[in-house]
């Protein structure tokens, strides 16, 4: 599965009995090209499994123009996004408790979760949009337009608010990994 994490749109998945890495090779392929993702335009990070830093796959990703990042061993949080995804996965209300029976319905079922996730899913990570509306670039109107209403109610019964209303900005920036991002930045400023 690979995860935008910009927008946080599941932009591709895939389900094989294995993990190879001629099963990821093709689907990263497929992705760019579904993406139209250019040379030297995109970042890949992953975990430290074969399927991820073999040499087919490393091949596909110099060809294709696509830098690999890894996480850190033995570091859990060096891909939050992931692991909330896969969170957000697992605790799917109709998340199987038994195997699947096939190969078939193992897709059939991930298939119907990456919809859900893609275009009804209000991903609280980016103000409460769909990663699908965060992807097309509709998330600013929707932000936008939420601001008018807070604004509006605001103003017929200002009694109601003891504050400011909620910041609907657009989240302008992302991090790989946030905390160790800003402890650079404050490096930076003291400098």
């Amino acid at each position: 599965m690979f995860m935008d994490i910009f927008s946080r749109k599941i932009v591709g998945f895939d389900i094989h009995e294995s993990e190879s890495m001629e099963f990821s090779s093709r689907l990263i392929d497929k992705i760019c090209k579904k993406e139209k993702i250019k040379k030297d335009q995109l970042v890949l990070h992953s975990d430290n499994g074969g399927a991820m830093k073999g040499a087919t796959m490393l091949a596909t990703l110099q060809r294709l123009g696509v830098v690999p990042s890894f996480s850190r061993p033995k570091v859990s949080d060096d891909n939050p996004y992931s692991e909330s995804l896969f969170k957000t996965l697992k605790c799917c209300p109709k998340y199987p408790n038994k195997p699947f029976s096939s190969l078939e319905n193992a897709y059939k079922w991930v298939m119907e979760f990456v919809l859900w996730y893609n275009y009804k899913h209000l991903h609280s990570g980016i103000k409460f949009v769909t990663p699908a509306s965060r992807h097309e670039m509709r998330d600013q109107i929707i932000l936008e337009n939420r601001k008018k209403v807070y604004e509006e109610a605001k103003n017929k019964n200002p009694n109601r608010w003891t504050g400011k209303t909620r910041n609907w900005s657009m989240v302008e920036k992302v991090y790989l990994n946030y905390l160790q991002e800003e402890r650079i930045n404050d490096i930076k400023l003291a400098s």
